[in-house]
């Protein structure tokens, strides 16, 4: 199994901040944002290798960072993947750049698990990794925020009596759960072909969700409760409330 972490967004929202340094690796509670992904993701079973998608623009800091983090866990073999884009003007999307890194690398002969850098995860995912091996098809993070009114600020996600999905909508009015979708998913091999089949029939590349939505209504998608505190930094706001509230998890 491999992991691709997407790493090639600009950030715009959290300039000045991002203009030279990308969004994952700005520190939370001391540590890079792409460490708590990683490190929360690093004792799942049978990882390969770690791919970081990324763009011309911040390729080079992910390289140095990846050599001195590597440096401390020499398990993990880090390729850090450019995509070539230089802005938001010519990126390729969430989507796209899943497609590429696939068919660049070779990928399609292993399963998947992909998952955005930003993400801020409190507590270990390796039950990710035991519940994906008892899986015939995909899987996806969610999330319970305990409250309809916060779900509609999100991508929402009902499930049925064995966790499959059923509805997806994106930021609703009336949210038919407290579900939501975040981006951590999990693709086994025989599924990745449909990410190159997602792009050819000319969907949106952008936004990592949507192929999830393209997606359960063909094939049965699996939803797992991420368990601890998950985050969502989206501004500087709330990246100093992340900043004071991931403190007590640092390891």
């Amino acid at each position: 199994m491999n992991l691709l972490i997407l790493a090639a967004g600009y950030a715009t929202r959290l300039y000045p901040l991002t203009l030279n340094q990308p969004k994952p690796l700005l520190p939370v509670a001391g540590k890079p944002m792409m460490e708590w992904v990683i490190d929360n993701l690093a004792p799942v079973a049978g990882l390969e290798k770690v791919f970081v998608v990324t763009n011309a623009k911040f390729a080079g800091h992910f390289e140095r960072w990846a050599a001195e983090y590597g440096a401390g866990h020499p398990k993990l073999r880090f390729e850090i993947v450019n995509d070539g884009t230089t802005g938001d003007a010519d990126k390729l999307g969430a989507i796209g750049d899943m497609n590429l890194v696939i068919q660049r690398h070779g990928l399609e002969a292993s399963d998947l698990i992909v998952v955005a850098g930003d993400n801020l995860f409190s507590q270990s995912l390796e039950s990710f990794g035991d519940f994906t091996r008892q899986l015939n098809g995909p899987a996806i993070g969610v999330y319970d925020v305990g409250s309809l009114e916060q779900a509609k600020k999100y991508g929402v996600v009902a499930v049925d009596d064995h966790d499959v999905i059923t509805e997806f909508v994106e930021k609703p009015a009336d949210p038919p759960s407290t579900l939501i979708s975040i981006a951590l998913y999990y693709y086994p091999k025989t599924m990745l072909p449909m990410i190159r089949q997602y792009l050819a029939e000319g969907n949106n590349p952008d936004q990592p969700g949507r192929l999830v939505q393209w997606l359960y209504p063909r094939v049965s998608v699996k939803a797992w409760r991420v368990p601890g505190m998950w985050f969502d930094v989206g501004s500087k706001e709330t990246l100093e409330e992340a900043d004071g509230l991931f403190g007590q998890f640092r390891r």
